[in-house]
């Protein structure tokens, strides 16, 4: 009798550590596809058309996994700051945000372009010119970082 109580208790407890596991994931624990990574496509970097302390960064985010990402910062040491934005029309006038939170769906991606969504690179370390290239890296709400290499194109450059 003693043995059957000593398995029933095994697996009561095996149990509740399963199911305790799976909630954890679904309050953002460990993804389910933790293996899978996002993508930074495409960057690349356009300095202004006058003499200014910053340029704008453009890329498409690809997530191919199965589930949501955000993307909450980035980075890059190349530049003292660095910060994602949007520009928007209002009332007629263009006006710039910045985006702290920005979700990427399950199998979707998100397109920093000129006019929208775009990163802001603030101060850079040295200086830098069309055809040069700078790693920027973004953080993810799990902590993750994905990064990619952005060439600097001429201004005026789609």
């Amino acid at each position: 009798m003693a043995d059957l109580l000593r398995i029933v208790l095994s697996l009561a407890l095996l149990c509740a550590a399963t199911t305790a596991s799976a909630a954890d994931e679904g309050r953002g624990g460990a993804p389910a596809d933790a293996a899978c990574t996002p993508r930074v496509v495409d960057g690349w970097l356009r300095p202004p058309p006058m003499p200014m302390p910053m340029m704008a960064g453009f890329a498409r985010i690809e997530n191919p996994c199965a589930g949501d990402v955000t993307v909450t910062g980035a980075r890059s040491d190349a530049f003292e700051r660095v910060e994602l934005h949007e520009t928007r029309v209002v009332d007629g006038v263009s006006r710039m945000r910045a985006v702290l939170e920005l979700p990427v769906a399950a199998g979707s991606e998100a397109v920093l372009r000129p006019g929208g969504l775009h990163l802001m690179l603030m101060r850079p370390a040295s200086p830098l010119a069309a055809g040069d290239t700078v790693r920027v890296e973004l953080e993810l709400g799990d902590g993750r970082h994905i990064g990619a290499d952005f060439e600097v194109r001429a201004p005026g450059s789609r």
